[in-house]
């Protein structure tokens, strides 16, 4: 049943298919854990990727990392496969894993201009005073043309506007030492987490997640996020700057043949749990205004319910697996979930997503004229990739034959707003030590300041140099005028003897 332009997701009475024509209308896989949504967004993948269309994915328990090696016809999906009437053929798809850690995948570096106040705000939990301040850093930045790579670039540049608070309040409004004391501390607690990893070069290039290998098949490029779970606003943070990237980036295409890219938001409530007004704003239009850029975003979760409203209507087409209603709360997620389908007159939706075994699932695909169908009962198919996760080897193995081997590898730290922030100061330290003139420059060479006031040094110093030099120039100007005292003396002595 393989069709170039469809994909075969599930089967009832008839086979339900996907179309790739509106594949960018978005869609929701829904339903309690254990009920096969990792399964179906490995379909999925696996039917986008089969059509030369790249998929990104997050990998939440390394479930999914299994579809780079081929299927080994394991009983229970051989069994499938008979039911919805295919002979199971074993696949593999080419697959680039991405590790924001950098220990499982390539690494993913974002820097921190790219990732906008909005965001970063977002990441460290500011409140409203926090992130205007931030704003004011930024926007500075921008005025001084410095550039914000990495955190201690972020973190230098905060430390400048503390010490000339009174300064900025000319030009850029209140800017409170206590509150850059705030910000910096919460920069401390996401450093701690690893978030220091995300931030910095080579940046990623959104044209990597967009590769088709040489059979024609799109890349999945698979997120390991089980570490990344542990720290769950750089998890949706992360996600939600990688679409607002695709969507400033990517040209206009309108409604394309197949989608450029499909997108896969796994536990998507974390996306909106705790989210401003604002931000909520800002992935509502991201989400539908993305699909005239050719990308499809496909939100994975365990409850209709947690995902809002204005994103909800987006959501075209729709698998929904099997919901529980022990609680006021899971009965009010299974009526929203029915109500959210086209009705099927032959079928009582709400009652039916409580009846529903491991793999089946309610279906219902946008048809040709972009109307939804009515929801149907359905199995879903097979992967033909292995189910489960790969071994460490073999995860190995498909990094090194990565055609992006090297070229994340190692961090690049090129010259930005901490090297010239730190050598402004140091100039000012030196200005101050009275370090100069004829005294000043001959010890100032003995301890490494031959240079001119103001010249660009060889090499870009570490904070630790930093000190160590300041220390040095001010024991230069202590000894240069002890020396000029002696010789002076000396030389007074022997007129006054003569």
């Amino acid at each position: 049943m393989d069709e170039p332009g469809r994909i075969f997701v599930a089967k009832s009475d008839t086979p339900h298919y996907l179309t790739l024509a509106l594949g960018n209308r978005h869609g929701l896989v829904t339903g309690a854990t254990g009920t096969g949504k990792t399964v179906t967004l490995q379909v999925l993948a696996e039917g986008f990727s089969a059509r030369g269309v790249p998929v990104f994915a997050a990998d939440i328990k390394g479930d999914l990392s299994g579809v780079s090696q081929p299927g080994y016809g394991q009983d229970f999906v051989v069994k499938r496969a008979e039911e919805v009437g295919l002979e199971y053929d074993p696949d593999q798809f080419p697959v680039q894993f991405w590790d924001i850690f950098g220990e499982q995948g390539t690494p993913v570096r974002a820097t921190i201009s790219e990732m906008g106040p909005l965001l970063l705000g977002r990441l460290l939990g500011l409140n409203d005073i926090q992130g205007g301040v931030l704003n004011i850093a930024f926007k500075l930045a921008d005025d001084e043309k410095l550039l914000l790579l990495d955190m201690k670039d972020l973190r230098a540049l905060l430390a400048d506007m503390a010490d000339h608070a009174d300064e900025l309040i000319k030009t850029y409004g209140n800017v409170s030492k206590a509150t850059i004391g705030a910000i910096q501390r919460q920069l401390l607690v996401l450093e701690q987490q690893g978030g220091d990893k995300f931030f910095g070069e080579p940046a990623l290039d959104i044209a990597d997640l967009m590769l088709i290998d040489k059979r024609g098949r799109g890349t999945i490029n698979i997120l390991a996020a089980d570490k990344l779970m542990a720290a769950p606003q750089l998890y949706a943070t992360f996600l939600l700057w990688l679409m607002s990237e695709l969507f400033e980036r990517l040209p206009e295409v309108g409604d394309p043949d197949k989608p450029k890219l499909v997108f896969f938001f796994d536990e998507a409530h974390l996306l909106f749990n705790d989210a401003p007004a604002a931000l909520l704003r800002q992935i509502e239009q991201v989400v539908r205004l993305i699909r005239s850029k050719g990308v499809g975003v496909y939100f994975v979760t365990q409850n209709p319910l947690d995902v809002p409203d204005t994103v909800l209507g987006q959501l075209g087409n729709r698998v929904q697996h099997a919901l529980r209603a022990y609680t006021p709360r899971d009965q009010k997620a299974v009526k929203a979930a029915a109500e959210t389908f086209r009705p099927n007159p032959d079928l009582d939706t709400a009652q039916v997503i409580m009846q529903l075994g491991k793999g089946e699932a309610l279906v219902s695909f946008l048809e040709g004229n972009g109307v939804p169908a009515m929801v149907q009962r359905a199995l879903v198919v097979p992967p033909a990739a292995r189910v489960g996760p790969v071994t460490p080897e073999e995860r190995r193995q498909t990094l090194a034959a990565s055609p992006l081997r090297g070229k994340y590898d190692e961090a690049v730290d090129r010259e930005s707003a901490f090297e010239i922030l730190t050598r402004k100061n140091a100039g000012a330290t030196e200005a101050d030590a009275g370090g100069g003139g004829f005294l000043g420059g001959v010890l100032g060479s003995v301890f490494g300041g031959g240079a001119k006031s103001g010249s660009r040094p060889s090499t870009r110093m570490s904070t630790t140099e930093v000190v160590v030099r300041s220390a040095a120039r001010s024991m230069a100007s202590t000894a240069g005028r002890q020396i000029a005292n002696a010789l002076l003396r000396g030389l007074l002595g022997g007129l006054t003897r003569r």
